[in-house]
């Protein structure tokens, strides 16, 4: 048995179908492994019967805690409020689905300790039930990002991973709104250790990340992590001009060489046209998609609007919580008041 205070994060969007089972589980491996655990749900503005059903777990077990958002945020905003609320001395992010096995949360816990790092990323070493297109663009998108990306990212990872009060405490720091968390945890750096599993299909249900979300998401995670696109922007501009100067000598010297060559038509007109005002195009939607985001963040909006919570300790603090624990430790009695 651990000892450490564990917190295991849980963002939910439409998971009715998996609910029971993924609380079955969890409850399984943390009380057979750790004294002290809480899991946090957290209702990303479901439309089925997700938060009665949450709200269920929580009346009959203390250890369940839930927050629920006014609508749907999505599932980045969902993750960041679960570690801005967790108490424990590392937290646990894992989706609702059961692709990720709450099995391993012991191995990641053990892991954590030997290494002493302050995160365990696990890595996917197989995908079982995902369609080869879902694969091939996963792969795709580590690939890409890494190459345009300041900080190296893991490849293969999602946000099922371990991270310690040094990295929440970092995390809760950062102010951005549009978060690619993955890539911030590995931006704040400090120690970091993978390990390695099989990702199973989901137990229920379907996926909630269409074609259309996956996509903001990788749109997100280039451009925040990321400023190659601009660079790039401006090396076709240079590019572009290079291109034009050397057309532009090739016409001058036809002109006083070859001028019975010289072929005078629209077409060769055209297509120079067309071609820079691609570039031009191009260069100002890079520049349009980096202004876009300067605008988001400055709008300074929350990055989500909590509407109930249920089993949480009232207004507490990271301080107050690391002195609860201290307390425990140390065999002082310290009473907990939830509320809902």
């Amino acid at each position: 048995m651990y000892s450490s205070f564990v917190s295991v994060i849980v963002p939910c969007y439409n998971e009715q179908q998996v609910l029971s089972e993924t609380y079955a589980r969890l409850t399984q491996v943390m009380q057979a492994h750790f004294t002290r655990y809480e899991l946090i749900f957290i209702n990303d503005g479901s439309r089925d019967a997700t938060l009665p059903i949450l709200k269920m777990m929580a009346a009959d077990d203390s250890n369940v805690s839930v927050l629920s958002f006014s609508r749907n945020f999505g599932h980045q905003p969902a993750v960041s409020a679960g570690i801005a609320n967790c108490r424990g001395e590392v937290a646990i992010i894992i989706d609702a689905d059961l692709q990720d096995p709450p099995e391993l949360i012991p191995d990641m816990v053990k892991l954590w300790k030997d290494k002493a790092c302050n995160v365990v990323y696990a890595v996917r070493s197989n995908r079982e039930g995902e369609t080869f297109f879902k694969k091939l663009t996963a792969k795709a998108f580590y690939r890409i990002i890494n190459y345009l990306a300041e900080v190296p990212l893991p490849a293969d990872t999602g946000d099922f991973r371990l991270i310690d009060r040094k990295i929440i405490n970092a995390f809760n720091q950062l102010s951005e709104h549009n978060k690619y968390i993955r890539g911030l945890i590995s931006w704040v750096g400090f120690k970091q250790e993978p390990i390695y599993y099989q990702r199973a299909e989901r137990f229920a249900g379907s996926t909630k990340y269409t074609l259309g979300k996956m996509l903001k998401f990788a749109h997100s995670s280039l451009l925040y992590f990321s400023h190659k696109p601009l660079r790039m922007a401006s090396s076709l501009g240079v590019i572009s001009v290079g291109i034009a100067m050397v057309l532009l000598l090739w016409v001058v010297y036809n002109i006083i060489f070859l001028p019975n060559q010289l072929v005078h038509g629209w077409a060769s007109l055209l297509i120079v046209i067309m071609f820079f005002g691609g570039i031009q195009m191009l260069t100002i939607g890079v520049l349009g998609e980096y202004i876009s985001s300067i605008f988001d963040e400055i709008k300074n909006r929350p990055e989500f609007i909590i509407d109930e919570r249920i089993n949480f300790l009232p207004e507490t603090t990271i301080e107050e919580t690391l002195s609860l624990l201290k307390n425990q430790r140390s065999g002082k009695s310290s009473k907990a008041v939830y509320t809902e």
